[in-house]
């Protein structure tokens, strides 16, 4: 069950950066991602990794280069497929998981946040 706890979705590095005339580095979005860290942003929505190498890339650096001290890092997809869509939109290889560990992993966080049918 969820709690009353307000936690803000943070989308300014995929939505935010299709604005005209913007275009984010890599680099650009690790700082953009550290301050919304430093905000207390409970989600942060890094792009697209997969589909846009651009995100691609912040999402494999992310990993070393981020200290989160309050947020979580979100990817952006076509999550209307579940689970194979991931798979093969790169998050697997990017969190260097075969696909059954990564049906694993979205169980255990569907099953966090209450989504999960009971047997």
């Amino acid at each position: 069950m969820l709690d009353d706890t307000f936690h803000v979705y943070d989308t300014t590095l995929r939505d935010g950066a299709q604005q005209e005339g913007l275009n984010l580095s890599v680099a650009d979005k690790l700082v953009i991602a550290r301050q919304l860290d430093e905000l207390g942003v409970g989600f942060i929505e890094g792009g697209w990794p997969g589909a846009i190498p651009k995100d691609t890339e912040f999402f494999r650096r992310a990993i070393t280069e981020l200290d989160l001290k309050h947020a979580q890092l979100a990817a952006f997809g076509n999550n209307r497929r579940g689970v194979r869509s991931l798979y093969t939109g790169g998050i697997a290889a990017i969190l260097g998981l075969d696909e059954a560990a990564l049906k694993d992993v979205c169980a255990e966080a569907a099953q966090g946040i209450g989504r999960t049918k009971s047997k």
